[in-house]
């Protein structure tokens, strides 16, 4: 892979070339990731993977003109082609009155801040992954109830991202990561149950140990087995922290900039309105070290600043890049993502919601009955309405105490209503790029089939 310093020079000759071939604007991305693997089943080594990839991506605009090309041939003569291909593109395009680059004004002045995402050390060799992976699945298989798996893998990767704009941008910066996963099947008379566990870190040192990732999949498959039967109808839900953060994806996909600029999202019209209750503070935060989707820009070459996307509350910014920010009449937000392909999106970085002043305990207890979910199943989800209905497993609870696992229920309700009554837990951990506490959602439809 190569260096921060030849990615810049890549990223800035395409755009000079691009503008030496007629543009009157443009901007390259350029996106490098390298990946090592090893799958283990039952004991045995299953599969060694190693990739190795880059992709550069040119966009230029003559006026309010636009056209997009990608390639991995980053050769002089690559990037030449790439540039006259992309300018020739543009001409043929109609134009876009919306189009450009981010405002000049509003981009990143200086270095952009380190935030410890890459570890410089070797790279773990194959049979440091198949340990690890080995040691992940045999302590989910010595779990009582643990019949077989459906895998375990362990990885190692680095990533690097370059952005050249022809009004100033000139940055890049390089990443790395670490993962480990494990799926097991329990069986007991009456049927069997699978379920899994996985963690990832920017650095190894900070990776969850392996036998703590398995004993917790196979902890979690064993205490699914016999699922009960239960009286459906109007009660709580409990979203467990690993499906809770789901609902921050849909609240995210509803807060695209691109979304409300086409009229399509359910929270149409509602800035700065209360959509949760008096409290709730949802956060994104790009700066935070070391973590899973943290970078120091976005994908236009704006500033990033940790923010609070919902306040006591209160709905207090889209996530918009340039061109829905201009539709919609505002500035850019400062959440562009960019790939090596087509015009930059927009969507969250480091995401949660703030922790709540209830245990997980109390939560559960303060409802006569109520669905603790652990699985959702399907994508039941209107993204206009916000009419929400998925399948669900998990535990079914009376007056706080878990009566037995639940399977085979289907949660209905609107996201609208959700967000407003929703209630955090205390049980918040920073973990992944989306995190969530357990959250309670005092009623919804749970019909079971």
């Amino acid at each position: 892979m190569r260096n921060l310093d030849q990615a810049r020079a890549a990223t800035a000759q395409a755009v000079d070339l691009a503008m030496k071939a007629g543009a009157s604007a443009a901007d390259a991305a350029l996106v490098a990731s390298g990946s090592s693997s090893v799958e283990v089943r039952m004991g045995a080594l299953e599969d060694v993977q190693r990739s190795e990839g880059e992709k550069l991506g040119l966009r230029v605009f003559l006026g309010q003109k636009v056209a997009s090309v990608s390639s991995s041939d980053l050769s002089d003569e690559g990037l030449a082609g790439l540039a006259s291909r992309a300018v020739a593109m543009a001409r043929a395009a109609s134009e876009d009155e919306y189009a450009g680059l981010a405002p000049e004004d509003l981009l990143m002045r200086g270095p952009a801040p380190d935030l410890d995402l890459y570890e410089d050390a070797e790279e773990p060799s194959p049979e440091a992954l198949r340990e690890r992976a080995l040691a992940c699945e045999a302590a989910a298989l010595a779990i009582d109830k643990v019949k077989n798996s459906s895998g375990a893998s362990a990885s190692a990767s680095t990533s690097l991202f370059a952005l050249a704009t022809s009004h100033g941008v000139d940055a890049a910066f390089r990443s790395s990561g670490h993962g480990c996963s494990v799926a097991v099947i329990a069986a007991a008379e009456g049927g069997s149950e699978r379920d899994y566990a996985y963690h990832s870190a920017r650095y190894l040192d900070d990776l969850e140990e392996a036998a703590a990732i398995g004993a917790r999949a196979g902890e979690r498959a064993a205490a699914r087995l016999s699922p009960m039967k239960f009286e459906g109808g109007k009660m709580a839900v409990l979203f467990d922290p690993r499906v809770a953060t789901s609902l921050l994806s849909h609240l995210s996909s509803a807060l695209s900039g691109s979304a409300v600029a086409r009229r399509s999202s359910f929270l149409q019209d509602r800035m700065g309105e209360r959509i949760f209750a008096p409290g709730v503070t949802i956060v994104d935060d790009p700066l935070r070290r070391r973590g899973l989707r943290s970078h120091g820009f976005d994908g236009e070459g704006l500033p990033v600043k940790r923010m609070n996307i919902i306040e006591d509350g209160v709905l207090k910014s889209w996530f918009a890049a340039s061109a829905p920010a201009r539709q919609l009449g505002i500035a850019p937000t400062g959440h562009a993502i960019r790939g090596p392909g087509g015009a930059p999106g927009a969507g969250p970085s480091n995401f949660w919601i703030e922790a709540g002043t209830r245990s997980r305990e109390q939560l559960l207890a303060a409802h006569p009955r109520c669905l603790l979910v652990t699985e959702l199943i399907g994508q039941g989800v209107n993204p206009v309405t916000g009419d929400y209905s998925r399948g669900a497993a998990g535990f079914y609870v009376e007056n706080g105490e878990i009566v037995g696992p639940a399977s085979g229920a289907t949660i209905a309700s609107n996201l609208k209503d959700m967000f407003a009554s929703l209630e955090p837990g205390s049980d918040l951990e920073l973990r992944k790029g989306v995190d969530a506490p357990t959250l309670l959602v005092p009623e919804m439809t749970v019909a079971v089939g």
